[in-house]
């Protein structure tokens, strides 16, 4: 983290605007600004001063060295665990405290720890499973600490309500990251926290921080309106995004499939179509849908009677396509009906395309697919 970076943070954190910055220095705004988007450095006499205001030492503003290494992250995280081994909560957190202070642009470090702060306070003989899961970046190993039964008392906290500013902190320093993925982790950790105390407002604020496309977003909005007794809400909001993730499933399937044909490996083209479809029946898609999964192998391979047999199943199932709105699966979503004359339409069109002979012209002498495109010579 560039300089410019730890005086914008510090100086949001002492909730002060460049303005006002800018006046107790004796300097203007815009120099402010200029400082804080890297397009000058601070005059080095300016150093002290803007320590003393944002009450941190020269050697934090200048620490603005590169991130530390997923080793040298790691080998801190041991440090901390083998002191929690041995050491009483307090002393381990202001060791932590002050390590943070020689990393402070070390955004993946202040997670991990407020992470394993928060876990270790708040249980008694085992980490949480967050806590477990955390990890460095990907080619970093996973976390090597535990809490056994054995662990001894003096080692958790003895007022751990004390601590919760000081962590929240922590993760709040984590939601100005650059990287989407870390801020999705401290906006998660925020969201756990609050969630564990049943403060679901305060819960609810951190969800901004995912994105709209992101899932999990709406996955806890699903949660936060359970625990507060809009059930209604909880299971369409559910519903939603699991109408939403079959088609994201599909597509993924379907994706891998046309891979598979152009590769020639009809095998494995099998399965996933086979997986596609039996995917639209557990989420109950209809009878339409169930059977175009099965129709563009059913052609590849020039399979006469499963193609015909594909084709009068779409034609049965066009009548109810949106044969999903009458799943209890997605009961309370809203879909728009379609008239008769829409699904009468569907039904026509798909009869001109299979009459097509350049994709079914080796049906030409099938009786059946004849009597069914009313193709008869």
């Amino acid at each position: 983290m560039e300089i410019g970076e730890i005086i914008r943070r510090c100086r949001k954190q002492k909730n002060l605007t460049q303005e006002e910055m800018a006046n107790r220095l004796g300097v203007t705004a815009p120099a402010v600004n200029k400082w804080e988007n890297g397009g000058s450095l601070p005059d080095i006499t300016m150093l002290a001063p803007i320590a003393r205001l944002l009450d941190i030492t020269v050697d934090t503003l200048l620490s603005f060295r590169d991130n530390l290494t997923p080793e040298e992250i790691n080998g801190i995280v041991r440090e901390l665990d083998v002191m929690f081994e041995e050491k009483p909560y307090r002393e381990v957190f202001t060791w932590a405290k002050k390590k943070l202070e020689e990393y402070p642009s070390c955004e993946q470090l202040i997670w991990q720890v407020a992470l394993i702060l928060d876990a270790r306070r708040m249980c008694g003989n085992a980490l949480s499973d967050e806590a477990q899961e955390a990890k460095a970046p990907e080619e970093c190993e996973a976390l090597p600490f535990t809490l056994s039964p054995d662990t001894p008392a003096r080692a958790l906290p003895e007022d751990t309500d004390q601590y919760d500013d000081a962590i929240c902190a922590l993760y709040e320093r984590v939601l100005e990251s650059g990287d989407e993925s870390l801020r999705n982790r401290g906006a998660d950790s925020l969201y756990q926290f609050y969630m564990h105390r049943k403060q679901y407002d305060r819960a609810e604020k951190y969800l901004q921080y995912f994105s709209l496309q992101n899932p999990e977003r709406k996955r806890k909005q699903a949660e936060i309106y359970a625990a507060t007794g809009r059930t209604q809400e909880a299971f369409r909001t559910w519903e939603e995004l699991l109408f939403a993730e079959y088609g994201i499933l599909s597509a993924t399937l379907h994706g891998m499939f046309l891979s598979a044909l152009k590769e020639n490996d009809m095998e494995k083209a099998r399965l996933l179509m086979e997986k596609d479809a039996e995917m639209a029946r557990c989420f109950e898609m209809g009878k339409y849908h169930e059977a175009a999964i099965r129709l563009e192998l059913a052609v590849t391979e020039k399979d006469a009677e499963t193609t015909v047999s594909v084709m009068t199943d779409m034609l049965s199932g066009a009548e109810q396509i949106n044969g999903f709105c009458r799943s209890r699966l997605y009961e309370h979503m809203h879909f728009k009906e379609l008239s008769p004359e829409f699904c009468a339409k569907v039904k026509t069109n798909l009869l001109a395309c299979f009459r097509d002979e350049a994709a079914y012209g080796f049906l030409k002498d099938n009786k059946r697919w004849q009597e069914l495109t009313g193709s008869q010579k």
